[in-house]
């Protein structure tokens, strides 16, 4: 463990949920106006071996706002409208109903293609590709007028276009025009293999921990297929100080250490409420959403909102947030960028009231409560 006194209360959450058994370590990774606060870890990456802040976390759907991000400077470029038919791009995605549905639909979740009808790892690219193009719309469903969240579908089709319109391979995208040029080493969103392999004991083991059981998440025999192929929505590994730098980045206009990555101009864009007060039919609550990112959502019910960012979060508040994991985001109103990942996943419940836990903590150590 790294001991860091400034964090106290939110330490000593994240070590109670190892007591009780919802996770057996965490990275937390704090800043403030650009100066690291916390960089820890605590407990066990995998059965023991002690967590570091350079081991690699799966981050879950805390991925997607690469996935935007990458978006977003296709946009900035041209190559890509938000308010055009996906299908002006990639005309077989048309199928089925979808043919009305446009790039800012899939960015908001309100595209309604939902069920994900394909098999990851086993699938290849273009397998899963054809199988979402040919997935038809949801009944009754009029895309931008109903909320449902994707957990991977719309991704998919999100990084295709991206392939398309570069010319290069998604996971070496992110990696050349994102991760690299903001010192994101150690980041990937679908690693090379022999980085895996390389990688060896590096990488965190994500754990099942619902009903008191301590198993891995995936098994270990699909493991490294899982990691080396990507899956935009939901399988970005990397330490959580290199998910935050992502989000420092952000909070300091789209720019990381003279390196531009997208415009200020974009960042508001892509981070301001695009879809408000819509019912999400996936959550079962209603819930705001910025462009590919969670907005702070607190307003529709303070202990209801799934995968908020913390009772003291301002209402600007932006990022994303992962299955039963991990939070990532940007606090403007106080300038503070916040990573954790908790390589346990106890259930809905327990997760939601364990991040409301560590993140009131962090906030009430930093007297920002």
């Amino acid at each position: 463990m790294t001991v860091n006194h400034t964090l106290p209360a939110a330490v000593e959450a994240i070590e109670h949920g190892i007591d009780v058994g919802v996770h057996i370590g965490a990275q937390l990774y704090v800043s403030q106006r650009g100066e690291i606060i916390a960089d820890l870890a605590v407990g066990e990456a995998r059965a023991g071996v002690p967590m570091t802040p350079e081991h690699l976390v799966l981050w879950m759907s805390s991925t997607k706002p690469i996935t935007a991000i990458a978006i977003a400077q296709q946009i900035e470029r041209g190559k890509l409208d938000l308010d055009a038919r996906v299908a002006r791009y990639m005309p077989d995605f048309g199928q089925h109903g979808k043919d009305r549905i446009t790039l800012r639909h899939l960015l908001t979740h309100t595209a309604g293609f939902r069920p994900p009808r394909f098999d990851f790892p086993q699938d290849d690219w273009q397998t899963i590709i054809a199988k979402i193009c040919a997935t038809p719309i949801e009944r009754d469903w009029e895309p931008g007028e109903k909320a449902g969240y994707h957990t991977h579908t719309s991704w998919f089709i999100l990084a295709e276009l991206v392939q398309q319109v570069t010319g290069e391979r998604y996971s070496d995208y992110v990696r050349s025009h994102i991760f690299e040029p903001i010192g994101m080493n150690d980041s990937h969103i679908g690693m090379p293999v022999e980085q895996y392999d390389n990688y060896g004991d590096r990488i965190a083991i994500m754990m099942n921990t619902a009903k008191g059981e301590r198993k891995p998440f995936i098994e270990p025999a699909v493991h490294k297929a899982w990691a080396t192929q990507a899956r935009p929505g939901g399988n970005g590994y990397g330490p959580t100080r290199e998910l935050a730098r992502f989000y420092e980045m952000l909070l300091a206009g789209g720019e990381y250490n003279g390196q531009r990555i997208v415009s200020h101009d974009t960042v508001r864009l892509f981070t301001a409420r695009h879809r408000v007060s819509l019912y999400d039919h996936t959550f079962r609550h209603t819930m705001d959403w910025g462009l590919g990112f969670m907005v702070d959502s607190k307003r529709y019910g303070r202990d209801t909102v799934p995968y908020g960012f913390g009772d003291h979060a301002s209402q600007r508040a932006f990022g994303h947030s992962g299955s039963q994991s991990s939070t990532a985001f940007v606090d403007p109103a106080h300038s503070l960028v916040v990573a954790l990942v908790c390589n346990g996943m106890p259930g809905e419940a327990k997760h939601q009231r364990r991040m409301r836990d560590i993140l009131a903590a962090a906030y009430e150590d930093l007297n920002l409560a």
